[in-house]
């Protein structure tokens, strides 16, 4: 079996996800993508003709954003014909998927070169829901309604807090350490290697750093801030009374849920788009291409669809098995921050040094674009290995639905 080898991967800033406000909400989702993919080919002097594929992970496909982004976003980035794409949606987990995808192909020896990322146009998705319907899979479906309950994502959030005993403080001051690290990340430069600037149609500059992080955020602010998701919890979603928390409560009829999230620490609402290069090792030697790091393992689970956002542990247990390693054989750990709970809970239930998570920051102070984050991440994590002279790092987040895909790099 072949090696994936990783030989770049590079991303967009992070926009803020508001038509109005963010640099990037006028941008078309189209051109977003095709600019990570015309950097991440020109950066290596890929000849596009020989790309086999384009693995693109797209959560909301409708509209502006349908139509197969990764096939569509390739032409417009100025891509030989020849190559093809295709886009899939494992909600947050897409980016990742796609990665692992494209390195399955590559592994099984179907592909030598595939290109795999995301892009989602936060901006651009109010625009696609319906109010007055409720979101996943309990949208229209008494059945599966009944059988697995699918609930608001922040109050979800705010159940697991509640079950695993995690405070508000505790969630607050992961945020703040969030803000903090992301702070001192772009003081420095940490995501400079990655990071593509995005321009107008007319050429002039939409945006070349991170919009979205707050660095002078304090534990006062975020102590003072009130619960985003107490407000949704009675909301009546049909005629029958049915509510976001009496979706729980049919899981869970003795939860008495505390609210401890807001908007604080809780990920950020951002438009973004990252591409990860992928080559067998007989492309890479023929062409001169230099691998920056191998792909271990991947792997996929599902959790409980009710909770939805706790599939991350056994995530990450079922990749380190299928590897062979074991927590301590990881150097970073990068697992998206959906929310301060998600976090927290990894951290504490793999028994993690704090030092080693999420290091340069997560996705409540850089933001979330679902589609992309997993192919950001990926990107962040290898740059951060080089820098410290590291070997390992893993890659997790929750999924909609209550799944969790996982994947491990290894720097070469």
């Amino acid at each position: 079996m072949s090696e994936a080898y990783i030989i770049d991967a590079c991303r967009t800033p992070r926009g803020v996800g508001k038509v109005g406000k963010g640099a990037l909400a006028d941008i078309h989702p189209q051109r977003l993508a095709a600019t990570v993919l015309r950097a991440i080919a020109e950066r290596n002097g890929i000849n596009t003709g020989q790309i086999d594929d384009i693995i693109w992970g797209t959560s909301t496909q409708v509209g502006k954003q349908g139509g197969d982004l990764g096939r569509m976003a390739a032409l417009d980035a100025g891509y030989d014909v020849r190559a093809s794409g295709v886009t899939l949606d494992r909600y947050c987990g897409s980016g990742i998927t796609a990665v692992s995808l494209a390195a399955a192909q590559v592994k099984a020896g179907m592909e030598d070169l595939v290109v795999a990322g995301g892009t989602e146009m936060m901006s651009f998705t109010p625009s696609t829901r319906d109010p007055n319907k409720p979101t996943m899979m309990d949208r229209d479906n008494l059945h599966l309604r009944s059988v697995h309950p699918q609930s608001h994502q922040g109050l979800c959030a705010d159940a697991i807090a509640t079950m695993e005993g995690i405070s508000r403080e505790a969630c607050d001051e992961l945020a703040f350490n969030s803000q903090q690290r992301a702070g001192v990340a772009i003081k420095e430069g940490r995501f400079a290697k990655s990071l593509i600037p995005v321009y107008k149609d007319d050429g002039s500059l939409a945006l070349d750093q991170e919009e979205y992080p707050r660095p002078q955020t304090t534990l006062e602010a975020l102590a003072g801030l009130k619960p985003a998701f107490e407000a949704v919890a009675n909301v009546q979603l049909n005629e029958d009374g049915l509510t976001y928390a009496g979706l729980i409560h049919q899981a869970y009829p003795d939860l008495e849920i505390k609210h401890v999230h807001h908007a604080g620490n809780s990920s950020g609402v951002v438009d973004g788009a990252a591409a990860v290069l992928l080559a067998s090792k007989s492309y890479a030697d023929k062409n001169g291409l230099k691998p920056r790091a191998r792909i271990v393992a991947t792997a996929n689970i599902g959790d409980c669809p009710t909770l939805m956002l706790n599939a991350p542990v056994p995530a990450a247990r079922k990749v380190l098995a299928k590897a062979g390693l074991s927590v301590d054989d990881i150097d970073l750990f990068e697992i998206n921050e959906a929310f301060a709970a998600v976090a927290e809970k990894f951290i504490r239930d793999l028994k993690l040094d704090r030092d080693k998570v999420n290091v340069n920051g997560g996705a409540m102070a850089l933001g979330h674009p679902i589609g992309a984050t997993g192919a950001i991440l990926i990107g962040t994590i290898l740059d951060e290995l080089e820098r410290r002279d590291l070997r390992r790092g893993l890659v997790t987040m929750c999924a909609a639905g209550g799944m969790g895909p996982a994947i491990i790099i290894e720097r070469i």
